[in-house]
C-alpha cells in the first residue's frame, strides 16, 4: 500500500519529466500532434499513436476492428480473459485493472502515448491519467457507441478506416434485417441480482434497430426516460417473449440465475421457448462488445437464428 501511494504521488513528476507539459493535459505527445475534442476538453495526441491503453470494452473492439493492438487494457472484472470473439489479437495486451478501478501504476509502467477511456466510468481518474499520457474520453457507453467509435478512431488516426467499417456494417444490417421485418425480437440478460430486458437504446437494441427488426411492445420501454433496459422478475417474465428470444448471462453468478429461471415453468411457457426459438448467446458480443466487430457478431446471430422463421 505504501509503495502504491508513493508511486501515485510521483505521477506528476515522472510524467512531466518524460513527456513535458501541456496547457490542456499534464502530459503531451512527442513529435507531430493532432488536437482532438472530447468529453473532457481538448487534447493534443500523437499523429500516429504506437502504445495505446484502453479502459473500456468498446475500445478493445475498436482497436481490433481497426487492425490495432493496445499495449494495455482494463477488464470488466479482475483476472477476466480477453473477449474470445476478438480472437488472438489481444494475446500480448497487459491487464491494467478494471473498468471502474484502473491500475495507474500498471498503466504508467507501459509508457503509453495515448489513453482512451470514458467519462461515464473513469471521470475521477482523468487528471491522473492525463499526467501519464494524452488522454481522450468519450462521454457515455452503449447508446453512443457509433459516436464513440468515430471519436476513438479520430484519436487513433484512423478516421477514414472507421468510416468505411461503419458504412459496411450499416449496409449489412439493412440487408440482414430486410427478411425479418415481420418478426419481433426479444433481448434478455441475466445479471447476478436481477433480470433485464434490453430496449432500443442499448447496444444490442440499436443493432437490432439498425437491421429494421421490430421489438416486443414491452421492450420499447415507452414509459421510461432511460430506454437502455428495464427490469424483469420471474413473475413477469412473459414480457421477455417474442418470436425469438436472445438471452445471455453476465458472469458465473448470473449464469446460475439463468439456469434456474430458464429451467422453470414460467420461462418454458414462453412462445419463443416452446417453439425452439430462444437462443443463449455470447454476452461478450451482445452486451460487452459495443463496437463494430461485436455488432457484426449480433448480425451473424440474427441471420442464423431468424432465417428459419422468415
Amino acid at each position: 500500500m505504501r509503495l502504491r501511494l508513493a508511486l501515485l504521488a510521483l505521477l506528476p513528476a515522472v510524467s512531466l519529466a518524460a513527456c513535458g507539459t501541456s496547457a490542456s493535459d499534464g502530459a503531451s505527445a512527442d513529435g507531430p500532434t493532432r488536437t482532438v475534442k472530447h468529453a473532457m476538453g481538448e487534447t493534443k495526441v500523437p499523429e500516429t499513436p504506437k502504445r495505446v491503453v484502453v479502459l473500456d470494452t468498446d475500445k478493445l473492439d475498436t482497436m481490433v476492428s481497426l487492425g490495432l493492438t493496445p499495449v494495455g487494457a482494463a477488464q470488466a472484472a479482475e483476472n477476466q480473459a480477453w473477449p474470445a470473439y476478438l480472437g488472438s489479437a489481444l494475446s500480448q495486451t497487459k491487464a491494467v485493472g478494471t473498468l471502474q478501478q484502473p491500475n495507474l501504476e500498471a498503466i504508467m509502467a507501459l509508457k503509453p502515448d495515448l489513453i482512451l477511456g470514458t467519462k461515464f466510468r473513469q471521470a475521477a481518474f482523468y487528471d491522473k491519467l492525463s499526467k501519464i499520457a494524452p488522454t481522450v474520453f468519450t462521454e457515455k457507453v452503449g447508446v453512443t457507441w457509433k459516436e464513440n467509435f468515430t471519436l476513438d478512431a479520430e484519436a487513433l488516426g484512423k478516421s477514414g478506416e472507421a468510416a468505411k467499417l461503419m458504412t459496411a456494417y450499416e449496409t449489412r444490417a439493412k440487408s440482414v434485417g430486410e427478411t425479418f421485418a415481420k418478426l419481433k425480437v426479444s433481448i434478455v440478460r441475466f445479471m447476478p441480482t436481477e433480470i433485464r430486458m434490453y430496449g432500443p437504446e442499448s447496444f444490442s437494441g440499436i443493432v437490432v434497430g439498425d437491421a429494421g427488426i421490430p421489438r416486443p411492445e414491452a421492450q420499447l420501454l415507452a414509459s421510461q426516460p432511460d430506454k437502455r433496459f428495464g427490469k424483469l422478475s420471474q413473475e413477469n417474465v412473459a414480457q421477455a417473449d417474442g418470436d425469438a428470444v436472445f438471452y445471455s448471462a453476465y458472469g458465473e453468478a448470473a449464469a446460475k440465475s439463468q439456469a434456474s429461471v430458464t429451467g422453470g415453468p414460467l420461462w418454458k411457457n414462453l412462445k419463443a421457448v416452446s417453439s425452439g426459438n430462444a437462443h443463449n448467446v455470447d454476452d461478450e458480443v451482445w452486451m460487452l462488445g459495443i463496437g463494430v466487430t461485436a455488432a457484426n457478431g449480433i448480425l451473424d446471430d440474427l441471420d442464423k437464428y431468424l432465417t428459419p422463421l422468415a
